[in-house]
């Protein structure tokens, strides 16, 4: 084994940080890509094969990462828990479909998406606790590292917590959604969420972004919020003489079909990615929901 096989992440440098010899015919590594973007907010970091970092911040300007906390490489990122196909699938290594998310391209990433998630998470967090939108979070993150295991690159690796940012994005508008009797201005504040969260989504069509992490972290965001951050209906009375019940139809009918997504959704999802089922195979379109190929940059399928 080369030193320039584990530098390059090469089929010697998976071996050595992963312990999966890659089998004859599957392991297809390339250096070549589209330049790096950097958009914002901070997305779900997407790597290439060969070490290049997939999106970078602008004073890197597309360097391939190296061996440091401020921009780490490729290798050294899988090593640790990044997001690999090839791990999840055939390494039995599932628990990467968590630990990517606690993961990051350096430090710049990092502290951006430390930011967004102090500016998401406080009013969630003053709410409704700190257990219920942990809860969020987390799962929220796994839902979107299930999803981009369906549809990431084979040669390629993701990390970022966007996935999980995303999610409590969705539940900020599933808990306006299913808690409406109690708020006043709240069309205004749901024409917030919603281009807020159209935009962050619209943004994922860069190049080397993984948003399909982001939107399988929101939609799951969505649904945890109708099962986790119900509130009692606005006129409701905690004494037994209340004339109301503490939640009206409309919540427990979104509560109980969120419920049933959730579990059909994970169902399929996780035996999709143990199967080894691409996504890309059974749906030609949907690889434009990560990236738009435009005159200035060009995409990976």
């Amino acid at each position: 084994m080369s030193n320039a096989d584990v530098e390059a992440g090469g089929p010697a440098g998976r071996e050595a940080t992963t312990g999966i010899k890659p089998p004859p015919g599957r392991y297809n590594p390339s250096g070549n890509g589209p330049n790096a973007v950097a958009p914002a907010p901070p997305p779900f970091y997407y790597y290439d094969q060969a070490g290049g970092a997939g999106a970078a911040p602008p004073d890197v300007g597309g360097a391939a990462g190296g061996d440091s906390p401020t921009w780490p490489c490729s290798w050294w990122l899988r090593k640790y828990g990044a997001l690999d196909w090839y791990g999840v699938v055939h390494g039995n290594q599932a628990w990467r479909l968590e630990t990517s998310t606690w993961l990051h391209a350096g430090l710049i990433h990092l502290a951006a998406n430390m930011i967004s998630l102090l500016i998401i998470g406080i009013r969630l967090e003053q709410q409704f606790g700190f257990w219920k939108v942990g809860l969020v979070y987390l799962v929220s993150g796994f839902g979107g590292s299930v999803l981009s295991v369906l549809f990431i690159s084979r040669n390629g690796i993701t990390v970022g917590a966007s996935g999980a940012l995303f999610g409590l994005l969705g539940a900020m508008l599933s808990e306006l959604i299913t808690n409406w009797t109690i708020y006043s201005n709240r069309c205004a504040a749901m024409v917030n969420l919603i281009i807020i969260a159209a935009i962050n989504l619209a943004l994922g069509i860069l190049p080397r972004v993984d948003n399909f992490a982001h939107i399988g972290g929101f939609a799951t965001g969505f649904l945890l919020g109708f099962v986790l951050l119900i509130q009692p209906q606005f006129g409701w009375s905690e004494q037994v003489s209340s004339a109301k019940s503490k939640y009206n139809a409309f919540q427990i009918i979104l509560l109980t079909l969120s419920v049933a997504l959730l579990i059909a959704g994970f169902a399929a999802g996780l035996v999709s990615v143990f199967k080894g089922v691409d996504g890309n195979a059974h749906c030609s379109w949907c690889h434009y929901l990560t990236c738009v190929p435009t005159s200035s940059w060009k995409c990976d399928k």
